[in-house]
């Protein structure tokens, strides 16, 4: 039932390694390369940097403890909301034991309620009740962290009980390889699936916050709301509606590749806890101290990108998730494979392996047009989601071929694109 991982990804252990370094050492890279204090222009200063990491007092400034005090409630908050507001238990795919994980649905409840304090908070004592998430950056950033290495920790550890369904690539044997990739296939606690909780809740939700208050920030500095630049309005806007649309759509998430197939490890922490909601906001907090005023025209050409990248994420996904709870409205096509499973051939999904990840990818660029082009640094996020996908696709297209075998040549001849159709 738990046969030893014989494959590594990441290049095995050296690059898990490098990984779990790199990921928060990029966090703080990015808050320190562009700020208030310079001029978001990506030139490594050496001397700089040698002289920070050599000075006890740059690595004391890391941590804060009001603000770690505050994302520990934060996650409580997360967790309580999650067990007191109701919701429907849904059961996920058939896992390999023949057992089934059941979820909770209520993230997009958990949203409304964080979303109905924040609105009152600010309603009641002004924007500049609402700028800590900006003044306290890098505190909040380190909580978020050190929340993602003990979480690893604990479900590595809690993988070892007897019984323990793991995960097929975190069964290698290496500590620092398994504790990365993720050992357990589904840890929890009690009724509590910390993978899909995770994957939602605590860092989705505060990406929006996050983007809230960096618009309070900008408010207090423009004298008020009315103020506040179309671009930061716009990077709000899409972003909100990016995470009300995951949330809302909660059930879908179960039939993904992070909840059906890899185990919580640091990888999956970190990214969701934290290289999310600080990472993805890059825009509204350059947007804070750097405000820029689009113009009409250019406030609908951006909008014009994103809701067409929408409509190509949203309506391939919906095809996607009909088709695997056997619904198929607008009879697509499809090929039928020796497993008994069956592949779709039409609609969205004939035009690449994977429309979802181009959907995906136009709506990354419209969120960064509204910073223009003064930097490079508000592009990261962009080029790092293409390399992301890309990494993504190519996995996905390793276990497609070791589970379908000839099938899956087969279909790769009926639909050969991957992500971008007549082109990649």
């Amino acid at each position: 039932m738990n046969p030893p991982t014989t494959h590594y990804e990441f290049l095995g252990p050296p690059g898990a390694l490098a990984v779990s370094l790199l990921v928060p050492a990029t966090t703080y890279a990015l808050f320190f390369a562009c700020n208030e204090q310079n001029a978001c222009i990506p030139a490594l200063d050496t001397d700089r940097v040698v002289a920070a990491v050599s000075d006890p007092d740059w690595w004391r400034a890391l941590w804060d403890t009001e603000a770690a005090l505050i994302y520990l409630g934060w996650y409580v908050f997360c967790v309580l909301a999650w067990a007191i507001l109701p919701g429907d238990w849904v059961k996920g795919t058939t896992l390999r034991n023949g057992e089934h994980q059941f979820y909770k649905i209520n993230a997009f409840s958990t949203f409304l309620l964080a979303l109905g304090i924040a609105s009152g908070i600010i309603f009641n004592f002004g924007p500049q009740s609402f700028t800590i998430l900006y003044d306290k950056w890098v505190g909040f950033l380190t909580a978020s962290l050190l929340m993602s290495a003990v979480q690893a920790l604990y479900c590595y550890a809690l993988s070892f009980r007897s019984g323990t369904l793991l995960a097929l690539g975190g069964n290698s044997g290496n500590p620092i390889y398994d504790w990365f990739i993720g050992r357990e296939l589904n840890p929890s606690i009690g009724s509590l699936d910390l993978k899909s909780f995770n994957e939602l809740r605590p860092g989705l939700i505060l990406w929006v916050l996050i983007n809230i208050s960096m618009a309070c920030k900008q408010a207090v500095r423009r004298g008020g709301i009315q103020n506040v630049t179309d671009s930061m309005w716009l990077v709000l806007a899409f972003q909100f509606w990016y995470v009300a649309d995951g949330l809302y759509n909660e059930p879908a998430l179960f039939t993904t590749m992070d909840i059906t197939t890899d185990g919580f490890g640091f990888m999956l922490a970190v990214g969701d806890l934290a290289w999310v909601p600080f990472i993805y906001s890059l825009q509204a907090r350059y947007l804070a101290f750097h405000p820029v005023e689009l113009g009409p025209a250019r406030t609908a050409a951006i909008i014009g990108a994103n809701l067409f990248g929408y409509w190509i994420f949203r309506g391939a996904n919906n095809e996607k998730n009909n088709f695997r709870n056997g619904k198929n409205p607008k009879n697509l096509k499809y090929m039928d494979t020796k497993r008994g499973t069956k592949l779709l051939i039409s609609g969205w999904w004939g035009l690449s392996q994977h429309p979802n990840y181009l959907g995906d990818l136009v709506m990354a660029l419209a969120w960064s047009l509204p910073t223009l082009f003064d930097t490079p640094i508000t592009y990261f996020y962009v080029c790092y989601f293409l390399a992301l996908l890309i990494h993504r696709q190519r996995r996905d297209d390793e276990a497609c071929q070791k589970k379908y075998g000839d099938d899956w040549i087969k279909y790769k001849k009926l639909v050969p694109y991957r992500i971008f159709p007549y082109i990649y």
